[in-house]
């Protein structure tokens, strides 16, 4: 598994999930993967629903999606946000049409229902969401984590080590 020198990017914005957030990021750096945390303002820093602070080093219109391998969408309530941003859906759907690797976790998947990515997929997350899901043309199922072609869904923090072990893998065979 060599993902050394490799890049992803990981979306942020305010009131993302915490854990989510973090625990991805340093797992996949810890596997030798860039990651570059993308928001919509470069250098600015964001706060998560438990105060934990991240900083960008992009902005969503600075990126362009050729240069990674994959995706990373993380929870809390962030999504929300994030998708209504043009080049968050504009970037997800050109991940997905390269079929490279993108992960979502817990409220994540509304930045893909948002960029009408889900239909046809089998796809898990938390509860909350899943009518959401079904309704954007997702098989929803409660599984910890679930790999559907290049999208890896996860439900919560308490999946997290599954969940970013299998976005790794995938990440690995991209």
């Amino acid at each position: 598994m060599q993902l050394q020198g490799k890049k992803v990017i990981a979306f942020v914005e305010k009131e993302f999930e915490d854990l989510e957030l973090w625990y991805p990021v340093l797992r996949m750096r810890e596997a030798g993967i860039q990651v570059d945390l993308v928001g919509p303002k470069a250098k600015e820093t964001y706060i998560g629903k438990y105060g934990v602070p991240i900083s960008t080093e992009m902005a969503f219109n600075e990126v362009d999606s050729s240069d990674y391998i994959g995706l990373y969408v993380t929870g809390g309530w962030a999504p929300d946000k994030l998708r209504r941003y043009e080049d968050v859906l504009r970037l997800t759907q050109e991940f997905h049409e390269a079929k490279k690797p993108i992960a979502h976790i817990c409220h994540g998947g509304w930045v893909l229902i948002s960029a009408k990515i889900c239909k046809g997929f089998t796809m898990t997350s938390t509860p909350g969401i899943k009518d959401d899901l079904i309704n954007a043309g997702a098989n929803w199922i409660d599984q910890e984590v679930v790999v559907d072609r290049h999208i890896v869904s996860g439900r919560r923090p308490p999946d997290l080590p599954n969940f970013t072990k299998e976005f790794i893998r995938v990440l690995a065979e991209e």
